[in-house]
C-alpha cells in the first residue's frame, strides 16, 4: 500500500477512533484533538485541569480506543523512583531479579505528576526521553510506542512542587482542559448516573500505532514551514532578532530547538487528521498554543500585570 493510500486509510480509522471515544468522553473535541496529536506525532502531553473534569478518564479511554497498554501511577509526596521505575529483588535461587514498575506500559498516566519531589519526577526523564530505564546498571527497552500522559492541577499550590524546566521540555504539549458546556454538562449527568456503560473498542493496534508515526514522519514539508517554525520558536527568545516588545519585557527564557521539532511533528500530525498530505504555515499556527506555552520562562512583571503565556505566544503568531 502506497503512502498516500496508507493516510487516507489513517483519516477514516481516525474519524472511527473519535467516534469510539465519543461514547464515554462527552465535548472536549479540541482537547481530544491536541491529545491525539500528540500521541501520533510520537509525544507526551501534559493535561492541565481542576478535577472533575474527567482527566484519567479521557486518558484511559483514548488507550482502550488505540488498543494499548495503561497502567496508571499516582503521585504522592512519599513516592520513590523505584516505585516507577522497578526494582531489583533477590529471589529464591538467590540472584538478582528484576521486576518492571508501572512505567513499563505503551501509555503511563502520571496523575497529578506536580505532587511527588523533584527526585522521583527526574526518574520519568530518561524514559520520557530514550524509551528506556537504567536501574542498578542494566539498561531496558520501555515498550513501543511509548507516551507519557501527565495530569496537573493548577489550583492546588499547597503541597506541590513545580515541574523543573528540563521535565517541561520533554512534554510536547501542554493541554488545558476548561469546563464543560451547559449543554455537556448535561449530558455528561446523564450517562454517568444511568445505568449504562459503554464498551469502547479499539481501532488500532500497538503496531500500528508505531507505522502511523513512521508513516507520519515521512510526510513532506516545504523549506518555507519549517522556515516560519523555527523564526516563531526563535522569536519567542528574549534578545533575539525581531523578538517584539511583549517577550523582552515579560519573558526570561524562550523555547528552544525541541520546540520547532515539535511544532513540524505536531503540524504534520494536524495536516494528516484533516486529509493533507503535507503541513502548511496555518497549521504550524493552530498548534502553537500547546507546543508553545509551557516553554516560556515569565518573569515576575508578567505575573505581576496577569500578561499570560497565551497572549504573549499570540503576539509572535
Amino acid at each position: 500500500m502506497s503512502d498516500t493510500a496508507k493516510l487516507n486509510h489513517f483519516v477514516e480509522n481516525y474519524a472511527h477512533l473519535k467516534n469510539e471515544i465519543g461514547k464515554v468522553i462527552v465535548g472536549q473535541d479540541e482537547v481530544l484533538n491536541q491529545i491525539l496529536i500528540t500521541v501520533f506525532a510520537g509525544g507526551h502531553a501534559l493535561l492541565i485541569g481542576v478535577p472533575g473534569l474527567a482527566k484519567t478518564l479521557m486518558v484511559q479511554t483514548v488507550a482502550s480506543a488505540l488498543g494499548l497498554n495503561f497502567n496508571r501511577i499516582q503521585f504522592t509526596p512519599d513516592l520513590m523512583p523505584s516505585d516507577i521505575l522497578g526494582s531489583e529483588i533477590l529471589d529464591e535461587s538467590r540472584h538478582f531479579k528484576f521486576v518492571k514498575g508501572p512505567v513499563f506500559s505503551n501509555i503511563v498516566l502520571a496523575d497529578e505528576i506536580n505532587r511527588t519531589p523533584p527526585k522521583t519526577q527526574a526518574a520519568l526523564l530518561e524514559a520520557m526521553q530514550e524509551r528506556k530505564v537504567t536501574v542498578a546498571g542494566h539498561t531496558y527497552d520501555l515498550p513501543s510506542p511509548y507516551f507519557v500522559l501527565a495530569t496537573q492541577n493548577p489550583i492546588e499550590q499547597e503541597g506541590t512542587y513545580p515541574l523543573p524546566e528540563a521535565q517541561l521540555d520533554r512534554f510536547m504539549s501542554a493541554i488545558y482542559l476548561d469546563y464543560p458546556s451547559f449543554l455537556n454538562e448535561i449530558d455528561i449527568v446523564k450517562l454517568t448516573t444511568s445505568d449504562l456503560h459503554p464498551e469502547v473498542k479499539p481501532i488500532f493496534k500497538a503496531d500500528e500505532v508505531s507505522e502511523i508515526q513512521h508513516l507520519l514522519r515521512r510526510i513532506p514539508v516545504a523549506d518555507n514551514v519549517v522556515e516560519y517554525a523555527v523564526q516563531l520558536t526563535t522569536n519567542s527568545r528574549p534578545g533575539s532578532n525581531n523578538t517584539n516588545a511583549l517577550i523582552n519585557e515579560y519573558v526570561d527564557w524562550g523555547a528552544g530547538p525541541r520546540a520547532s521539532q515539535n511544532l513540524i511533528l505536531a503540524a504534520k500530525t494536524h495536516a494528516a487528521i484533516n486529509g493533507k498530505f503535507s503541513p502548511d504555515i496555518e497549521n504550524v499556527k493552530t498548534v502553537a498554543l500547546p507546543i508553545l506555552r509551557h516553554r516560556l520562562i515569565r518573569n515576575y512583571k508578567s505575573e505581576a500585570e496577569g500578561i499570560t503565556e497565551n497572549v504573549i505566544i499570540e503576539s509572535i503568531l
